[in-house]
């Protein structure tokens, strides 16, 4: 073993052992023992930053902020209701909430694909009566098995491909992912419907600010326009797409209040005066096509910054106590709307702009996001904790969904490179406006992004030593006596026991170059290993720290630490079973 080879080890060493600590968050550890291995000399000086430019990031960063625009666009919630509005019973609402997750994160991030269906799973949970943790964890396992039946699915699938490129001069294509991806994805489906009892019933012991504030009943009014598809419809109709956590004050009719029944047939110039969340009048109101109380507001050809909704509270002394923003002309002396008012222990029952504020009034208010913050001070109102207010925000449903298959169909058929296509579609998203300049930034996971690009080149190092061929060799004298799936299963197994510690790109990034050099000592083709090398690296189920899936879940569904191994193990063990005949089928080993 050369000098070369130690630092190198001893680098990988001291970095999967501070990844394990978790003291340092994992980006700084990257940097860390990316400084590291430049000063032994292991790194050279001009490979330094290479990572940055490297085809990774790009494809990363691009799937982050499509999943986002999908996310944001809620075209999910809206198909869910179209074409299962009547799912009640929880094993047939789980197999909807499993499979979704799984197809959505074949396209997109896994992570994004999660995110996009958690509140269906919570409101799943209400309407059954089951813990939302019996839904979480499988929610999750079943994203990171969805991630594993395209290129672009999951990080390590990216990160594998380029590696084989490099070994062999050909990447893997977009859908060489799917035959035991799917197989893997299926059998991880069935494996948690059928033994959906062994997922722990748990609940969310500490809900977040954000939670609470979630929970804060607004009353708002919308009116039914002359082209609304709510025309003709029951109230009832209109008000279930707020999942029961919308109710109907009254209805005005002209100059008349009439009562809110349930069977009421909405007319055009209808003023239905509403009371939920405000996740949930947005929801009614979105799907209904209804009109918000208010001016419509239009950001000026010079004007910079983006229509926006926030949420603030009615100080002592705030100009706006006992005044309504029918008196004041709150649109035009500040061009801002009140959109909604939660006020506690009292319901409203008259139009928001004939409501007078009281101090500790919460409400929402649309705007110009530049001007917004500015004005809350002069008008005394208080901020509060910052989180997406989708109620009156302007989206576009069905662009991020085009543009989505517009870059999958690019790359499929290999017009453009998967970097350059996705690259594209996250340009698009932003284009169109599918997801807001503010947002942008906020979409890309940076610390992910630059641990990525820190890493590259600390784990090429192994390559570059000749450590991989090192290990390889150590790995190869045990795998001697082994037939060949013994051999396949001892990478796969290697991977899967790697991952909880080291982030999932990460384990392949140190791992494929060993899988390669492993399978050329044994004089097999490199594809069914580096395969594994993936397969083990997405299939982080004992942790909830390995992958960021797990640690979503974690705090919504009140697990436990140990809850994970319970229910990862044997699907763990499942995966391995099923992967080995599946790779050697579809990638044979000569």
């Amino acid at each position: 073993m050369t000098t070369e080879q130690i630092f190198a080890f001893a680098v990988i060493a001291l970095m999967m052992g501070a990844f394990i600590w978790g003291r340092f968050r994992y980006d700084l550890v990257a940097c860390c023992s990316l400084l590291l291995a430049l000063c032994l000399g292991i790194v050279p000086f001009d490979k330094a930053f290479s990572g940055f430019s490297d085809d990774i990031v790009i494809i990363v960063g691009s799937a982050l902020m499509v999943s986002a625009a999908v996310a944001r666009s809620g075209i999910v919630n809206v198909a869910v209701k179209r074409f299962f509005p009547n799912l009640t019973g929880m094993r047939a609402q789980l197999a909807l909430l499993l499979v979704s997750v799984a197809v959505l994160s074949a396209f997109i991030k896994n992570i994004g694909a999660l995110a996009i269906m958690m509140p269906l799973a919570f409101q799943f949970a209400r309407q059954s009566g089951t813990p939302a943790s019996k839904f979480l964890m499988p929610m999750a396992f079943a994203a990171l098995l969805g991630g594993l039946m395209t290129q672009i699915g999951t990080s390590p699938n990216i990160v594998v491909s380029r590696l084989r490129q490099e070994i062999s001069g050909e990447s893997f294509t977009m859908f060489d992912f799917t035959p035991v991806g799917t197989v893997l994805t299926a059998c991880g489906v069935l494996f948690m419907l059928a033994f959906n009892r062994i997922v722990p019933e748990r609940t969310n012991r500490s809900a977040s600010i954000e939670e609470s504030l979630e929970a804060a009943a607004y009353s708002s009014d919308a009116t039914v326009g002359e082209n609304s598809p709510a025309i003709g419809k029951s109230l009832n109709e209109v008000l279930k797409n707020g999942d029961g956590d919308v109710i109907a004050t009254a209805i005005i009719r002209g100059h008349v209040h009439i009562a809110p029944l349930p069977d009421v047939r909405l007319a055009a110039g209808d003023t239905i005066l509403m009371e939920g969340t405000a996740g949930a009048l947005d929801k009614v109101v979105s799907a209904a096509g209804l009109t918000l109380s208010g001016q419509p507001i239009r950001a000026g050809r010079g004007e910079a910054g983006e229509i926006s909704a926030i949420e603030a509270v009615v100080a002592n002394d705030s100009r706006l106590i006992d005044i309504s923003a029918r008196s004041i002309a709150l649109f035009h002396s500040y061009g801002i709307n009140l959109l909604a008012v939660s006020r506690q222990g009292e319901r409203l029952r008259e139009k928001l702009s004939q409501v007078r504020l009281r101090p500790g009034d919460m409400v929402v208010l649309q705007g110009n996001n530049r001007t917004l913050p500015t004005l809350l001070p002069e008008l005394g109102l208080l901020p509060l904790a910052q989180r997406e207010i989708l109620l009156g925000a302007p989206r576009r449903a069905f662009i991020p969904v085009l543009v989505l298959i517009a870059a999958m169909a690019a790359t499929a058929l290999g017009v453009v490179p998967v970097a350059t296509g996705f690259f594209a579609a996250a340009v698009a998203m932003v284009v169109f406006r599918a997801v807001p300049l503010r947002e942008v930034y906020g979409a890309l996971d940076g610390p992910i992004l630059v641990m990525l690009a820190a890493l590259i080149p600390v784990s090429d190092s192994l390559r570059t030593t000749g450590a991989s061929e090192l290990i390889a060799g150590w790995l190869g004298d045990v795998a001697i006596h082994l037939p060949p799936f013994g051999a396949l299963a001892l990478i796969l197994i290697t991977a899967m026991a790697v991952t909880p510690f080291l982030n999932n790109a990460a384990t392949v990034l140190v791992m494929a170059p060993i899988a390669a050099s492993f399978a050329a000592t044994l004089g097999f083709r490199p594809e069914a290993f580096l395969m594994a090398v993936a397969i083990g690296a997405g299939c982080d189920f004992l942790s909830p720290v390995g992958h960021q899936c797990n640690t979503l879940v974690m705090g919504p569904g009140g697990y436990r630490f140990a809850d994970y191994p319970r229910v990862g193990l044997p699907l763990s063990l499942l995966i391995v079973l099923v992967s080995v005949p599946a790779l050697l089928y579809v990638w044979p080993l000569r």
